[in-house]
């Protein structure tokens, strides 16, 4: 059993690192195109309006919000999965498996928070306070792979657990701080509408087309009510069962049954199956279905769509900057989110972990030394998706400051990464760590 969850494991992190690339490219080729004779036709593009009108219903967003407000749920879908999901069965789902993770995304929202409310000398970018809170798992998780067997998979571990945690507190902040003014009438008809399938699951009742029809609704009045549409995907995933309708004995022992009869019908010598072997198949798929976790199968569907689609295109969508060092940048909140990503989180992480060891409030995996945390926790800089994602709302329609938090982002991720790597690749054995 411990084999095949490391294995799921791995492939999710050889799914992130990849995603990490691609996520790399798509940001690379945005820079070239907004700073390239084409800059004009990149951004007519993306502000370009489409949607759907009526004369009772009426959406028309500029192709930029359909990206952060409609794609960017289903991201948020696939984070409420994973916390569902490590908070029921996975690493989260005890005391002491969350403690190390807890304190470190712990200290690495605090701090950076404190740094830019200390370091921040003007009102009008006191908002963006949430934007060095953000870790990006995917860049870090990238970073982190390429340094190969030098890492213990138990590190990995950390760095995905704490980011969910992290994603945790982001969504928090994102519903509480980054919503506009709030619609009570659209708000509740959605919380109504949450509450339908809430009950549908709590009775084993699933159906994936209900839920699809249901939570396209509920992201509608969402967004009409105020509240950021993508905190929709994450409480329509919790809505998601994660218990199978049957179980492993009970499934094997129908799927012999059904084998049996299937190999016992006659064999016709034609391109097609019997009516027989047709109504067997059938069978054979509703108990496969019945017998999938309705959560692990639909994490493993999104898991590859997200890595290697959404993240891209919201990245694409995002990243495009003109860099001018003469146009009108805000320098103190490019340094600001720079230092917080970087010391806040590397210092964050590493002393809130440390700190909670010496309190004995957690213990640490003895494979790991102390400066692997402290290299995890300067990869934890990499704010990137969530950090772009949360300046966007802190600065609608607000360029100079968008921009200046982008770049501020792009260059404190690129300095965490080459931090971050760096320490790892020179850590040295457990036996001459300090938390041994």
């Amino acid at each position: 059993m411990a084999k095949k969850i490391l294995s799921v494991f791995q492939k999710f992190v050889r799914i992130e690192s990849l995603g990490g690339i691609l996520l790399a490219g798509a940001t690379l080729l945005a820079l070239i195109i907004a700073n390239s004779n084409y800059a004009d036709s990149y951004h007519n593009f993306w502000q370009s309006k489409i949607g759907f009108y009526s004369p009772n219903f009426e959406i028309i967003k500029p192709l930029i919000l359909w990206v952060n407000d409609g794609l960017m749920a289903i991201f948020f879908f696939l984070i409420g999965l994973e916390i569902k999901r490590e908070v029921t069965i996975g690493e989260l789902n005890t005391l002491k498996k969350i403690s190390f993770p807890f304190y470190g995304a712990l200290g690495g929202m605090i701090l950076p928070v404190v740094l830019f409310f200390i370091m921040n000398q003007n009102p009008d970018t006191l908002k963006a306070w949430g934007v060095p809170m953000a870790t990006d798992i995917a860049f870090s998780l990238a970073v982190l792979n390429s340094l190969g067997k030098r890492v213990p998979l138990s590190l990995k571990l950390f760095l995905t657990a704490f980011a969910i945690v992290d994603d945790i507190g982001a969504v928090m902040v994102i519903a509480i701080f980054y919503s506009g003014t709030i619609s009570i009438a659209h708000l509740a008809v959605g919380i109504l509408l949450l509450a339908v399938l809430y009950f549908l699951s709590y009775k084993s009742i699933y159906n994936v087309f209900l839920t699809f029809f249901l939570g396209i609704i509920i992201w509608y009045l969402f967004l009409k009510s105020g509240i950021h549409p993508t905190i929709a995907g994450v409480l329509i995933a919790f809505s998601i069962p994660v218990r199978q309708r049957v179980n492993t004995p009970k499934f094997i022992n129908r799927i012999s049954k059904m084998a049996k009869k299937l190999k016992d019908n006659s064999i016709e010598n034609k391109p097609i199956l019997s009516t027989a072997q047709i109504h067997a198949i059938d069978n054979i798929e509703d108990w496969i279905e019945k017998y999938q976790s309705p959560l692990q199968h639909l994490e493993h569907k999104l898991h590859t769509w997200v890595a290697y689609f959404v993240i891209p295109i919201f990245a694409f969508a995002n990243s495009g900057i003109s860099i001018n060092l003469d146009s009108n940048l805000d320098i103190s909140l490019i340094i600001n989110i720079i230092i917080c990503l970087i010391i806040g989180k590397g210092l964050g992480v590493s002393s809130f972990v440390y700190l909670a060891k010496w309190l004995k409030l957690l213990s640490i995996p003895k494979e790991l030394c102390f400066k692997q945390i402290i290299g995890v926790s300067f990869l934890a800089g990499i704010g990137f998706t969530m950090a772009i994602f949360i300046a966007s709302l802190a600065f609608k329609g607000e360029d100079t400051y968008i921009t200046s938090a982008k770049l501020g982002i792009f260059i404190a991720s690129i300095l965490a990464a080459i931090i971050g790597y760096s320490i790892l690749r020179l850590s040295k054995p457990k036996q001459e760590s300090i938390v041994s």
